[in-house]
């Protein structure tokens, strides 16, 4: 006999639990299924335990740009300790979500979930029947089908390594190699990034970038772009990483190889097939509504959907869009408006709204102010040279369409635009209002 529920979740990360907890309080019968421990992504293998790295990392790096001007003392950063610092935070998680669950009255179960039919699953060894499921297993690194591949490790295993290895080579050129190579870089390690495209952080402003990259040569970080990875060799202890450039092949000798290279919806052992969910180019099928296109009982959300920018915010957004269709009917879709994205560098790279590329594809008439303020006393306090931004303000409406900022306090400030954005203020309206003063919102107004 199956186990019956309103509603099935795959995954436990921040869509799923959101999801899960708003529905339950509506006294829907509701279960989680997670192979992995309790907690998804951003709480256990991404963003949160990063962030607690790069406040290590962060520290050692202002008291360096700080020695000669008041500060002295060698600093260095004791890898074990970060790590421990870091489980702090991660070790008590799974069993934190699981007592919530608990309390709320959520089932949950340990193991793979497939679907053996459009409304039911099987965990385990375990039958279970739904009304609607959720799709909200997150994502994975995506397979680069290259000799070797098998000794990648991958992010999660970065970010719980006991001891920092002195070569690192990371493939890739966005979020992952950026912000890991800026954390070993500090942490005493001989970092080499091997980026296929033509530039760093895609995503960002390339103007902005560049100004970045000055800090990765400083740092000793070793970017090597239009390189491909062709096949990594065991060797010994180690690992020799074979590469193609225009300039022909090369080899990198590395003691760990990192997979930076991209992620995608973790979907693999779902049976998608058998529960009549479409699937097209790796991703799901869905309509507006978050809903898959083909199976109206299912819905998914955060990085299993990949409709929004792969953000932690986006996950928590798309939650309650899918919680409000699932108790209401299908009356809400996502809005994106707005999101800032920030890498998490030393300084970090930001940006939200339009590109300058992207504004003028769509025909609109604005003006851009751009420029590199090392001068600037947001800088010249934090004794750090990398400051710049780039902002778009549209000539007819005042309205702020895109703004792109790297130094110090950028992943707080872009917050300042991003609601100006999402909520329609204008230049103006940024402009004559009174930040605190000296912080990096005050800088707000020049600008503009």
């Amino acid at each position: 006999m199956a186990n019956q529920f309103d509603l099935v979740v795959i995954g436990t990360g921040t869509a799923a639990m959101a999801v899960a907890m708003r529905v339950r309080a509506k006294s829907w019968s509701v279960a989680v299924i997670d192979h992995r421990p309790f907690g998804g992504t951003c709480a256990l293998r991404g963003c949160d335990p990063k962030k607690m790295l790069v406040g290590g990392a962060s520290a050692v790096d202002h008291v360096r740009r700080m020695s000669g001007n008041g500060v002295a003392g060698d600093v260095h950063i004791a890898w074990s300790e970060l790590i421990a610092f870091k489980r702090t935070f991660t070790d008590p998680v799974p069993e934190k979500h699981e007592h919530r669950y608990e309390e709320k009255g959520i089932h949950s179960y340990h193991g793979h979930a497939r679907f053996v039919g459009p409304n039911s699953l099987t965990v385990g060894g375990e039958s279970l029947e739904a009304r609607h499921v959720l799709i909200a297993a997150g994502a994975e690194p995506i397979k680069l089908h290259i000799p070797g591949e098998e000794y990648f490790v991958t992010n999660e295993d970065f970010l719980a390594m006991q001891r920092l290895p002195q070569r690192i080579v990371l493939v890739g050129g966005g979020y992952i190699a950026s912000e890991f190579s800026h954390i070993a870089a500090r942490a005493g390690a001989q970092v080499t990034i091997l980026q296929r495209g033509q530039r760093m952080l895609t995503h960002f402003d390339p103007d902005l970038v560049g100004w970045l990259m000055d800090k990765f040569a400083e740092i000793g970080v070793d970017v090597r772009l239009r390189t491909t990875v062709e096949a990594i060799e065991k060797k010994g202890a180690g690992f020799v990483v074979h590469t193609t450039s225009e300039g022909g092949g090369s080899t990198f000798e590395a003691d760990l190889v990192v997979h930076a290279a991209g992620r995608a919806p973790s979907l693999d052992g779902l049976d998608l097939e058998v529960g009549g969910i479409a699937v097209e180019n790796g991703r799901l099928k869905l309509n507006e509504h978050l809903q898959s296109v083909s199976n109206p009982a299912v819905y998914a959300a955060g990085d299993a959907a990949q409709k929004g920018p792969p953000l932690t915010p986006v996950s928590s957004h798309d939650a309650k869009v899918v919680a409000a269709n699932l108790l209401e009917g299908n009356r809400h879709t996502p809005d994106y408006r707005g999101v800032p994205s920030v890498a998490f560098t030393i300084p970090p790279i930001a940006a939200v709204g339009l590109s300058e590329d992207e504004a003028r594809q769509q025909g609109l008439k604005f003006q851009t102010k751009s420029q590199k303020a090392s001068e600037w006393f947001t800088a010249r306090q934090a004794a750090e040279k990398t400051y710049g931004f780039k902002v778009m303000v549209e000539d007819d409406t005042g309205r702020i369409l895109g703004a792109h900022l790297v130094g110090p306090h950028a992943d707080e400030v872009i917050n300042l635009f991003a609601l100006a954005i999402r909520h329609d203020l204008t230049a103006d309206n940024l402009k004559t209002t009174m930040f605190a003063y000296p912080t990096g919102a005050s800088d707000i107004g020049y600008m503009l």
